[in-house]
């Protein structure tokens, strides 16, 4: 086992993805087993998972996650996954309680890191992990996470 720490382990954390998914069609299947490959791989983190953009509402909707429950609906352009998916930038958070409107679903959570899923130019959610540290999160995972999305939209 390793855990992703930089560039290469995230390329063979991406392959690993890879050679799990490429036999499923089934959104929920694909994005459940990639909230688990991460959540075993990376360090120091203490949730992951997807929140699913729902048109009808203007929502993200909890999807497939690791961790202690969580908020279930967060307004698109609310809080670091809204506002992340509105703009469709990849947001880094040092500290959580210095972004404005932060919506704490986990008091523990010190830093964050949140990717939007586009696929075809259509919204599909955001990756969103949390840690219970302050700067957990570096330009490799940055990087790696972005590549790591990059993958996972050919199978969801």
């Amino acid at each position: 086992m390793f855990t992703a720490t930089n560039i290469t382990d995230y390329e063979q954390l991406n392959k690993t993805l890879k050679s799990l998914l490429e036999d499923e069609t089934d959104r929920i299947a694909n994005l459940s087993n990639a909230a688990s490959l991460l959540n075993f791989y990376l360090k120091d983190i203490n949730w992951v998972g997807f929140y699913l953009f729902e048109e009808k509402s203007n929502q993200l909707v909890l999807g497939p996650f690791q961790g202690l429950p969580a908020c279930v609906r967060i307004d698109n352009g609310k809080g670091v996954c809204g506002t992340a998916f509105r703009g469709n930038d990849v947001f880094v958070v040092d500290n959580v309680n210095e972004f404005p409107g932060h919506i704490a679903c986990d008091a523990n959570s010190k830093s964050e890191i949140v990717v939007p899923i586009y696929k075809d130019g259509e919204p599909i959610g955001v990756l969103d992990i949390d840690s219970p540290f302050y700067e957990r999160f570096s330009e490799e995972d940055r990087t790696g996470l972005i590549a790591f999305v990059d993958v996972l939209k050919k199978y969801i």
